[in-house]
């Protein structure tokens, strides 16, 4: 069985595999390390769907697509008859939640202005003094799943009350479904939304979304650009009533004339809360699984179901 995957470092971190695997590294999809055929399981080049779903039809043996990326919305729908989309859920949990704490925190506390400060030598007790605090915050985290779970284990120390909001409520666990949304924003000192990209979360933040949220709230999004709209941001971010974190833009890059780019209010990182060091050895703990248990004839896990 063939087994293609894209860094030339996962090939020692992918752990033992059964005998009769093969891996073999295919970091560009117009460099292929061999022949198409008996290609069974493929590992696409990270965030490289543009290119490499149209790959899909010229692998005639394809079973399995394991992403890297914790979202699956560029592959979804993709699939050719046969073929199982797997994501990489649980792999950027820890990364892309601490990137929502330091988010939030630096914006509270006003780390960009005395960045800016310090690029200027100005002491900038005066502007910022006293700055907000997370302590007593009221957070709701929209996208309840694991990213969700493992921001809010880790904000929970800075005594703060949680709202989680998921497509669906689950009484049970305390989750309400999406549409109790207008009367929760209204309610919240900090939005975390952590959703995938689908048709129903595309536009999720728009002008009535931003428009409920109180005076002076933070809006933090580590999902994707596409589930807020740009034209809203800049509207109502642009009027200072609220702040923003964002580690998605819709387009990304940002165009460099963007208003984002000089609000005061708006911390902007270009797309980087899973790219950690760490993130290659739990990525191929993962492939390595998923190889094994296919080669095992065992169920699959982290599958993409339509919907996603």
């Amino acid at each position: 069985m063939k087994v293609w995957i894209p860094h030339q470092a996962g090939l020692n971190l992918v752990g033992e595999l059964p005998s009769g695997v093969t891996v073999e590294v295919a970091e560009d999809t117009e460099r292929l390390p061999s022949a198409v055929a008996d290609v069974r399981f493929w590992v696409p080049p990270f965030l490289a769907a543009s290119t490499a779903t149209a790959l899909l039809d010229e692998l005639p043996d394809l079973a399995v697509v394991q992403l890297l990326s914790a979202g699956a919305d560029a592959w979804a729908g993709r699939m050719p008859s046969g073929v199982t989309l797997c994501d990489a859920r649980g792999v950027h949990d820890p990364s892309t939640a601490e990137w929502v704490v330091t988010a939030i925190l630096a914006q509270l506390r006003a780390f960009p202005t005395f960045v800016r400060a310090q690029a200027d030598r100005r002491w900038a007790f005066d502007e910022a003094a006293p700055t907000d605090e997370l302590s007593g915050k009221r957070v709701l985290i929209v996208g309840a799943g694991s990213i969700g779970t493992a921001v809010r284990n880790r904000l929970a120390p800075f005594e703060v009350s949680f709202t989680l909001v998921a497509r669906t409520a689950r009484p049970g666990q305390g989750v309400h479904g999406v549409e109790e949304l207008p009367r929760l924003l209204p309610e919240a000192d900090v939005v975390v939304v952590l959703v995938p990209l689908t048709d129903q979360t595309r536009g999720l933040i728009d002008k009535a979304f931003l428009a409920a949220m109180p005076d002076g709230a933070l809006l933090v999004n580590g999902a994707r650009g596409p589930v807020a709209s740009t034209e809203a941001l800049v509207a109502e971010l642009g009027t200072g009533r609220i702040s923003a974190a964002l580690d998605v833009t819709d387009p990304e890059p940002l165009p460099a004339d963007s208003p984002l780019w000089t609000m005061p209010n708006v911390l902007l990182t270009p797309h980087v809360a899973g790219s950690v060091r760490g993130l290659l050895p739990r990525a191929y703990r993962l492939v390595g699984e998923q190889v094994r248990r296919f080669a095992a004839g065992q169920p699959l896990i982290n599958t993409v179901v339509d919907g996603y």
